[in-house]
């Protein structure tokens, strides 16, 4: 690590969030910074001065000038885009070093990570690391940052960081595509199922990239891995790191390999009883994996039981995963808004156990809703649906002979046609299985929202 940066002419592509800590990061190290964002509209003064440091710093909106590409040493993206972008492509070819906001932050901050992807269950699985490494830390000069695709950028937090400093970070495939030695204490891989392929393009590309997330770790590192996926399984080859495994489906015979396994209602770690699977509060099958991987990371990084057992215990359901709002005429209504893919949404109605009305529909990712459709088995008596994809979700369903689906012109309509249809004793489930993007800023908005119609019933 190393201050690569101080006297660099640095571009950051992006303006949102993570473009905007990662620009102030890198002023506060010495570089020439300029923020470029294809949107023409953006408001220049008002991103200037957001900025107290500002005197090294340009902002160009719409079209990269010539000039402007002549010098750029560096290029930090921020994640939605792309590498195949023009701009992207252009400058790569030019020689500038091509990185992105969380290698920045990695670089530029102190202390040990520990490092969660996968294609479902990263921010719940992110959030209750968190947790876990917070209790232990408690009472010491420990600092814990929860960072990356779960909400702060890692570029935010990283002047806060000491020796002594811990950071969880939320790492997407698309944060992947641009690490050079981003390097985690511990990493885990909780899964590989079809998404972001209008991105990524293939399913091997995809797989790859989340492996990425290991290619630095060395022999003192761990690699955490899901057993039961066999596309995870199989990251097991060529690995420098010491691997764990989790798996829901009991140990293998002659297994050599460290487990976290459950048996006789357990969570155990290898022969160590952890915490009663009936004390944790999380729905769904694949929420026990999610803490399988979290207790794994959390004992390998010497985390008493006690305290992994008394933070799992009380530790609740994420907001926008399978979140609980309310009970109306009798009825149970559930936040799913991050099933923002099919098989997170397949998660969803799976760890449903009353008749169940399914909010669905959204941005168009080019995924396969088959198996999504084969998953309601029963279960789902009403699939409603909003946005782009309503369509070819419908006529989905009806290939598979499903066809008790209704398309509300937006969301609020969609939440009083539930309310019309609802018995007591049914629940009211918004899992999309699609992005947000065609109808709102993220699927955090969309969420709130939901709620919010649900609870003015």
């Amino acid at each position: 690590m190393g201050n690569r940066y101080k006297g660099k002419k640095c571009l950051v592509f992006g303006s949102g969030v993570s473009g905007k800590a990662a620009a102030a990061l890198l002023l506060g190290n010495g570089a020439y910074v300029t923020i470029f964002d294809e949107n023409e509209k953006n408001d220049r003064e008002a991103l200037r001065a957001s900025f107290e440091d500002n005197e090294r710093l340009n902002i160009i909106c719409g079209t990269l000038p010539e000039e402007e590409k002549e010098k750029t040493d560096i290029l930090v993206l921020s994640p939605g885009v792309p590498l195949d972008n023009p701009v992207v492509k252009e400058l790569s070819e030019r020689g500038a070093f091509i990185t992105g906001e969380i290698e920045l932050g990695f670089d530029l901050s102190k202390g040990e990570t520990l490092a969660i992807t996968g294609t479902n269950g990263k921010t719940t699985t992110t959030t209750l690391l968190g947790e876990i490494m917070k209790a232990y830390s408690a009472g010491t000069n420990r600092s814990v940052h929860v960072v990356g695709n779960i909400g702060d950028p890692y570029t935010l937090h990283a002047p806060e960081t000491t020796d002594e400093t811990i950071t969880v970070a939320e790492i997407s495939s698309f944060q992947l595509e641009t690490i050079h030695e981003f390097k985690p204490r511990i990493s885990a891989v909780l899964n590989v199922t079809p998404d972001h392929l209008n991105r990524h393009h293939t399913m091997e590309n995809y797989a790859a990239v989340k492996k990425r997330i290991s290619e630095n770790q060395d022999k003192d590192d761990t690699l955490v891995l899901n057993y039961d996926d066999p596309i995870t399984r199989a990251m097991e080859k060529d690995q420098k790191a010491d691997i764990v495994f989790f798996t829901g489906n009991g140990v293998p015979i002659n297994e050599k390999r460290d487990f976290v396994h459950i048996i006789d209602g357990g969570i155990f770690y290898n022969e160590r009883r952890i915490v009663d699977v009936d004390e944790i509060r999380l729905l769904g099958k694949h929420n026990l994996e999610n803490v399988m991987a979290a207790v794994a990371m959390a004992v390998r990084f010497g985390v008493p039981d006690e305290v992994i057992r008394d933070t799992v215990r009380n530790f609740k359901a994420v907001e926008h995963r399978i979140e609980y709002v309310r009970t109306f005429k009798g009825v149970d209504y559930y936040n799913d808004s991050k099933g923002t893919n099919p098989d997170a949404a397949i998660k969803a109605v799976e760890a449903m156990i009353k008749p169940t009305i399914l909010i669905g529909g959204g941005y168009d990712k080019k995924s396969s809703y088959d198996e999504f459709i084969e998953a309601f088995d029963g279960k789902v008596k009403l699939l409603i649906l909003i946005g782009e994809t309503a369509e070819s979700i419908k006529e989905c369903a009806a290939r598979h002979g499903f066809g008790a689906v209704i398309k509300a012109k937006d969301l609020r309509d969609a939440v009083n046609i539930a309310y019309d249809n609802a018995l007591s004793g049914d629940a009211v489930l918004l899992s999309p299985a699609c992005a947000s993007w065609d109808m709102f800023k993220n699927y955090e908005e969309r969420g709130r929202l939901f709620k919010e119609y649900v609870s003015s019933l």
